[in-house]
């Protein structure tokens, strides 16, 4: 027991997830507080045009003299709202159709099945491209684009450690003991197949935050005036010789976070996992 017990405490030291997991908590710290913080209005414009950084204004002004730093204090907000939605959307939608195709498989698996491969048949880019051009330009659309072209994904993973799960002899005895499907998804299934699902939305969650900024740079996410990193990045084009800043630091932010919550992702695996081997995560 206690040697299981420090091979467990070995994996949460995942030098990637905790890195992950650095980045992904000071973007949620800059979100939520960084207005307190930097308190100049994203959208003011009452500074001079392109000022370089400065102590006044550290990562400068764009064209129409607005502080850059509060817009991308004000985009991480933004990311984060648009990846959760979209996620949680997605989770949802697709934990729905995998739980119910795993379950009763036969006709029904091979309907839902279908339809997720028709989903799968474009590229998810240009899926979420072509729903939000068919919803209108605005952030709840590229939401809402995201969610779906997301669903598909989750709902072959969880279809997939649904079927894994069905084949466990308690899940037999249950269904022999005359429980209803209902309870057998709610009550066994679902508390199964937890740990990929947290993997996979932690993953997806810098996806759609990828998604939403080039929905955004398209100009079919987040409208302007509101700062989005995809829209500063795509006004930063005119004036990329004039002006390195507009484009570095809005092209930073969305690297850094979606690699945080990749690292987050792959931290979370090891520890989730429980095929992987105590040495995962430099155990002790």
């Amino acid at each position: 027991m206690p040697r299981q017990r420090l091979s467990f405490l070995g994996k949460w030291r995942n030098p990637i997830g905790l890195i992950g997991a650095g980045i992904v908590l000071f973007n949620v710290f800059i979100a939520v507080f960084g207005k307190y913080i930097w308190t100049l209005d994203p959208d003011a414009q009452d500074s001079d045009r392109l000022q370089a950084p400065s102590w006044a204004h550290p990562m400068g002004t764009d064209e129409l003299g607005r502080d850059e730093l509060a817009r991308i204090i004000h985009g991480a907000t933004v990311s984060l709202q648009v990846g959760f939605i979209a996620v949680g959307i997605a989770l949802v939608a697709g934990t729905l159709l995998g739980l119910v195709a795993g379950f009763y498989k036969g006709w029904v698996d091979g309907i839902l099945m279908r339809l997720v491969d028709l989903m799968f048949a474009l590229p998810g880019l240009v899926f979420a491209i072509v729903i939000a051009g068919l919803l209108g330009p605005s952030r709840r659309n590229a939401m809402i684009a995201i969610g779906i072209v997301f669903t598909p994904a989750i709902a072959r993973v969880v279809r997939g450690s649904v079927l894994e799960v069905m084949g466990f002899p308690y899940i037999e005895s249950t269904r022999a003991l005359g429980a209803s499907g209902r309870r057998v998804m709610t009550r066994h299934l679902l508390p199964n197949i937890v740990a990929p699902l947290i993997v996979l939305v932690t993953v997806y969650l810098g996806s759609a935050i990828l998604a939403e900024a080039a929905l955004s740079f398209l100009g079919l996410g987040t409208q302007p005036p509101e700062a989005s990193w995809g829209g500063m990045l795509n006004t930063a084009r005119s004036y990329i010789d004039a002006a390195w800043w507009l484009s570095v630091f809005p092209g930073a932010a969305i690297m850094l976070v979606v690699l945080g919550f990749n690292f987050l992702g792959d931290g979370l695996r090891d520890i989730l996992d429980p095929r992987l081997g105590p040495s995962v995560g430099g155990g002790l």
